[in-house]
């Protein structure tokens, strides 16, 4: 199978050594995503915030495999306070109010950077 290794030019930069997405066959995988705005590198402060900025580099992502969140099948919600499940619920779904793709949540230890919120996600074309 042929994969294809994506890194979106609208998306922040990656914190570690990985790239934003790979596809692979008709599917793409992305990295998680936190709140980092890609212009500052510099996380939003607050968890809706950065649930929202999440969800903008998600669509950045996406982008660069011309896919939208309506392509999205599966997602994973990384919580660092898994007290914060409600009120990333309102803006995941508003996001996905055409799609309601298959998802986990958990609640993690800790994030990258501090983060409070970090979302993976599986498309397809």
């Amino acid at each position: 199978m042929e994969k294809k290794i994506i890194n979106a030019q609208n998306a922040p930069a990656a914190v570690g050594p990985y790239c934003h997405a790979v596809e692979a066959g008709n599917f793409v995988f992305t990295s998680g995503q936190i709140g980092l705005d890609p212009e500052t590198q510099e996380l939003k402060a607050g968890v809706l915030e950065q649930a929202k900025q999440v969800l903008k580099n998600l669509e950045a992502v996406l982008a660069a495999s011309d896919l939208t969140l309506n392509d999205v099948i599966k997602t994973t919600v990384f919580l660092a306070d898994i007290n914060d499940f409600a009120e990333v619920n309102k803006i995941y779904e508003e996001a996905f109010a055409g799609n309601k793709p298959a998802r986990s949540c958990v609640q993690a230890g800790a994030l990258p950077k501090g983060a409070l919120i970090e979302i993976e996600v599986i498309a397809v074309k």
